[in-house]
């Protein structure tokens, strides 16, 4: 690596497997010293690729065999024996017709979401948990094992709301929308992609001075923002009923606020727009450095909770 080359801002692109999951990561943008330790964490969770352009950018990176790899902005059927993983927008088209008992398990999960959101009582949430075994069996069993020094397990859905708090229902919720289900094959890396999105959001946030009331604001608005991508619908129409708050709203829908300026700044990085990064970070006054260290941690926590998220299959 050229020691007097600058930092500059840097992304980690998911590659997909095969069958569409997540399955590695690849280096994005100029090679340099000073990268974030974590990167060497990542590799040693999945594997990681730079291209030939670049540099191993930490340890246990390797060079991406090109010859393996399909890029996919569509539909990309049955991929040539030799190649191994995908990369691309492939999994931000529109989803096909979802059998009747999978959308209405989604469907159930928005609404949720909307009742959380719009602060309802418990008894109307635990009454939509009741109507999916799924959520509601994945809920208790996501409290009982975060043990939090309970002396009994938790066998209701009132005493589970209670205990996970609003903020980290609402977080839980959202992650499911997005879980894997077998009518639609890109859940897995809508998943991974709006996790690392939503909480790069949070961490700039932070960084640029923020409370922690508009943390939960960006986070919010990055899990949101590929809703409309999710269902397949007009994002406008899907945030009508949520009455979230002004500047989540502004943000999604328009890209305007503080809020909407992380977000576009977080795109321009999942684009490669590396100049517009740079033009951006100089705006909020946060070093190269400082967004690297933002990318690897909310990689890093992307691995942490796609893991726990179960299969809805």
């Amino acid at each position: 690596m050229n020691a007097s080359h600058a930092a500059s801002p840097v992304f980690l692109n998911l590659l997909a497997d095969r069958q569409g999951k997540p399955a590695a990561l690849v280096f994005s943008g100029a090679p340099q010293e000073g990268l974030p330790e974590t990167l060497g964490q990542l590799a040693q969770q999945l594997p990681c690729y730079f291209r030939a352009d670049a540099a191993p950018p930490a340890a246990g990176w390797q060079p991406l065999a090109e010859d393996e790899v399909l890029h996919a902005d569509g539909a990309f059927g049955s991929p040539a024996a030799g190649v191994k993983l995908i990369e691309g927008d492939w999994a931000l088209q529109p989803p096909e017709r979802p059998s009747g008992s999978q959308a209405a398990s989604r469907a159930l999960a928005l609404q949720l979401v909307q009742l959380v959101t719009n602060d309802a009582e418990n008894v109307e949430i635990e009454a939509v948990l009741r109507r999916d075994p799924t959520l509601s069996y994945h809920l208790l069993k996501l409290v009982n094992s975060l043990g939090l020094g309970l002396q009994r397990k938790i066998t209701s859905f009132n005493q589970a709301i209670l205990i996970l708090g609003r903020a980290q229902l609402r977080r839980w919720l959202n992650l499911m929308l997005f879980a894997a289900r077998e009518d639609d094959m890109r859940s897995p890396m809508l998943l991974a992609r709006v996790s690392v999105r939503a909480r790069m959001l949070e961490l700039l946030a932070r960084a640029t001075g923020q409370g922690k009331a508009a943390q939960e604001q960006a986070f919010m608005t990055g899990m949101f923002s590929l809703l409309g991508v999710l269902f397949g619908v007009p994002l406008e129409q899907l945030l009508a009923p949520l009455h979230i708050g002004d500047a989540a709203q502004q943000a999604l829908l328009h890209k305007a606020g503080e809020v909407g300026e992380l977000l576009s700044l977080a795109e321009a990085a999942e684009r490669g727009e590396f100049a517009d990064v740079t033009r951006r970070l100089d705006a909020l006054q946060l070093s190269a450095a400082e967004f690297n260290a933002i990318v690897a941690d909310a990689t890093l926590w992307m691995l942490e909770v796609t893991a726990e998220v179960p299969s809805n299959g």
